[in-house]
């Protein structure tokens, strides 16, 4: 069983220099549900989640979608496998949006969420 952890998204705009800054954080428990679902439902989840939080930032405009779960990036490439991913990809296609991979222990700033609370916890 998954612990408790909440689930990080950080919102960047890369300056004049091209390095990333932060300019929203926040994030959230997945449910005793949600924490039952595939990785990659829960990660389409979070990405969904996220964007339609911001969606008055992020609306008309090129995002690029950091995450560390690489097979997520095939969401948008091909036709999702089950009913839930299939609605969330439909939902994810009024965005402008990529996904790119980012190792976990690269993407340092958004998975500091999800190790918040769990120094010497297992899982």
């Amino acid at each position: 069983m998954l612990p408790k952890r909440p689930v990080g998204k950080l919102i960047c705009r890369n300056d004049e220099e091209g390095i990333e800054r932060p300019i929203a954080f926040f994030s959230s428990k997945f449910t005793a549900t949600q924490r039952n679902w595939a990785t990659i439902e829960r990660e389409a989840y979070a990405v969904l989640f996220a964007l339609k939080r911001y969606r008055h930032w992020v609306l008309g405009t090129k995002v690029i979608v950091v995450c560390d779960h690489n097979p997520i990036t095939y969401l948008i490439a091909s036709a999702p496998k089950s009913a839930k991913l299939m609605r969330w990809s439909l939902a994810l296609a009024e965005f402008d949006f990529k996904f790119q991979f980012r190792a976990g222990k690269l993407n340092i700033a958004a998975d500091a969420f999800s190790r918040l609370g769990l120094a010497g916890t297992t899982g």
